[in-house]
């Protein structure tokens, strides 16, 4: 693809550790291109070239100018903090320019607001845009429906001591597809935490764990338990750049769509199998 026809994305929090990681496989891509990065002002990259610690030069200099930053792209990936990023949908929205959204830890007013928005851009929102992450969501789903009766279901996720919300964005997506395939609302049926006399554990409940410490990039380990038996279905990252190219892949999905919400399952044709 030439570099005329490249996918044009900007990169929010572009100095920070998912930004860079962004930014270099977009740098790294043979059909998509750097067009815009953005970070907080008086942040100490700003003016600074946007791949320079790759050691080469994108042309694309460091902005907080959020307008300036997004005036020639299509996409924007966006793995801050939730009022960074509801921020960048406004201007978003003004502005036409679609979204790819990996930041965790948002209100229910403000996913509200998301979907709001995807009226007017194309917005592909996931917790994790790890293609592996995302086939283990469905694998989840599968072995949701299939031990729906008799077995305890109980997750488990581990990361880096940095990580602001818990339990992770991931692991309340996988709570949610296992509680959608049994039927459930998660809302109803998790328990995110257990502390003091608890009583017998409810069959019909999720139940959540978090670990924080080290530089642990992400697990997860979801267990069913049973009589006699154990399934367990665990994803590990060692690496963030499985989420660069996650995001590349939902980046390239989003062309030529000009509004509506989507997940990795819609950027992977996860839904259409069984």
């Amino acid at each position: 693809m030439s570099a005329a026809k490249a996918h044009a994305i900007a990169v929010a929090g572009a100095t920070g550790r998912m930004g860079r990681m962004l930014i270099e496989a977009i740098v790294q891509s043979h059909d998509c291109r750097l067009s815009g990065a953005l970070d907080v002002a008086g942040g100490a990259g700003i003016g600074s070239d946007a791949a320079a610690f790759t050691g080469r030069s994108a042309g694309v200099a460091i902005a907080s100018d959020m307008r300036l930053g997004l005036q020639h792209a299509d996409v924007l990936i966006d793995f801050t903090r939730p009022e960074g990023t509801m921020a960048h949908l406004a201007i978003c929205r003004e502005l036409g320019v679609n979204m790819v959204i990996g930041t965790t830890g948002f209100s229910d007013a403000q996913k509200a607001e998301i979907l709001d928005a995807a009226k007017h851009i194309a917005i592909v929102m996931a917790p994790n845009m790890s293609v592996g992450v995302n086939v283990t969501l469905k694998l989840l789903e599968m072995a949701a429906k299939a031990l729906s009766t008799g077995y305890d279901i109980e997750i488990v996720e581990t990361h880096h001591r940095h990580k602001v919300d818990a339990p992770s964005g991931t692991a309340l997506k996988m709570g949610e597809v296992i509680a959608a395939a049994l039927g459930r609302d998660l809302k109803e049926c998790g328990v995110l935490s257990r502390e003091g006399v608890t009583g017998e554990r409810d069959p019909s409940t999720i139940g959540f764990a978090a670990v924080r410490g080290g530089d642990v990039v992400g697990d997860h380990n979801v267990m069913f338990l049973g009589d006699g038996e154990r399934i367990e279905i665990t994803h590990k990252s060692s690496s963030r750049t499985t989420y660069a190219q996650g995001s590349l892949r939902a980046a390239r999905f989003l062309a030529g769509k000009s509004s509506g919400l989507f997940d990795m399952f819609d950027v992977l044709d996860l839904k259409s199998m069984a």
